[in-house]
């Protein structure tokens, strides 16, 4: 298995172009599945080296390369080799820390984007995608194997699917399309666990909701550094008079532009809600301790003149005429029924309680 590090710190040092795995370790053991097709043709299987790739590269067929697992350095070099892929366009691939970002060359084009999902307890999973479109070939390259692109695959499979009689650049879209389609189902997750949060946070907020709000603000700050950048590049896409993208595929270029900007917009409400959900929770707090002290104040204003009554008799002077009267005692405890009864009744006329 190729080399794997876990930040790009660690490469500190090596030249530029150098191929080595940046990201979660381990990483999956590479798989290369070509799927190659035409309006007439369909062929689906997995292949282990370019030869075997570019043998099914024919006139009118597309070619989709989809490499599951990023342990292909030995694909990855003999890419750069025979398509003439830039050097630094593979570390790229290999290194999953990059930020989303579209580039131009001469017989190709290099995209990358984040594909996110998250679970009932929100906690966000991330994995980088890069393509690489050519003129009747694309390439995708993963971490992970799962059925991201299942539908996809059902849809290439499909003798009539309208992806069939399209090329590499409608792929390109329908790939990107998918991407961006999850990140619908994560803002229908964000939603659900912020309605959760504010249910609580009416019913009796406590210190548990104050860190799952604020774990909620952390993941969508990393989701929003995610999916923000995925704007400019549909941007330039849009911009780029590029051959390899067509003039009608443009179109659907613009409306994953669109959908892209619809959960932007729909972040930034979450994180409106948010914030909001932060200072309720402040200050409900904050009233809470309020409430505790005007009680705690009520308690402490009844026992100041009782206080001051007892320290007055409790004084041992010996002229105190107070003292050596028959009715004084049950007079004193008359005072201490009495002025708390008064001060109550100020109090709850003033609507101090």
């Amino acid at each position: 298995m190729a080399e794997t590090l876990n930040v790009p710190s660690e490469k500190a040092g090596l030249p530029p172009g150098s191929l080595v795995h940046v990201g979660r370790s381990p990483a999956v053991a590479g798989r290369v599945v070509l799927i190659s097709f035409s309006e007439e043709h369909f062929i689906e299987q997995q292949v282990a080296s370019l030869d075997d790739i570019l043998a099914h590269r024919q006139p009118g067929a597309t070619l989709w390369v989809h490499c599951e697992g990023l342990d292909i350095v030995e694909l990855l070099e003999a890419i750069g080799l025979h398509l003439s892929v830039h050097p630094l366009v593979l570390e790229d691939i290999l290194n999953t820390h990059q930020r989303p970002k579209f580039e131009e060359y001469e017989d190709y084009l290099f995209l990358v984007m984040k594909t996110l999902r998250g679970d009932s307890s929100l906690t966000v999973g991330h994995e980088q995608i890069s393509l690489l479109l050519f003129a009747d070939m694309l390439f995708t390259f993963r971490e992970n194997a799962d059925d991201l692109f299942g539908n996809l695959r059902q849809r290439l499979a499909h003798p009539k699917g309208r992806i069939r009689s399209r090329g590499a650049d409608y792929l390109a879209y329908v790939v990107m399309d998918a991407v961006v389609d999850n990140y619908f189902a994560l803002s229908d997750t964000v939603e659900e666990a912020i309605e959760r949060a504010e249910i609580t946070l009416l019913d009796r907020p406590q210190s548990t909701t104050f860190v799952f709000i604020q774990r909620l603000k952390r993941e969508l700050v990393f989701v929003r550094k995610a999916i923000t950048p995925l704007r400019e590049v549909l941007l330039a896409i849009q911009r780029s008079e590029n051959p390899l993208i067509h003039e009608k595929t443009q179109l659907y270029f613009r409306d994953v532009f669109d959908h892209t900007l619809r959960v932007i917009d729909t972040m930034d409400s979450h994180r409106d809600l948010i914030n909001g959900m932060l200072d309720i929770y402040l200050s409900s707090v904050s009233n809470r301790m309020n409430e505790i002290m005007k009680v705690l104040t009520v308690f402490a204003t009844i026992f100041i003149p009782l206080t001051f009554l007892v320290g007055i008799y409790g004084m041992n002077f010996d002229h105190m005429p107070e003292l050596h009267w028959k009715w004084s005692y049950p007079v004193l405890w008359g005072l201490f029924f009495l002025i708390p009864a008064v001060l109550l009744a100020v109090f709850r006329k003033k609507k101090w309680l």
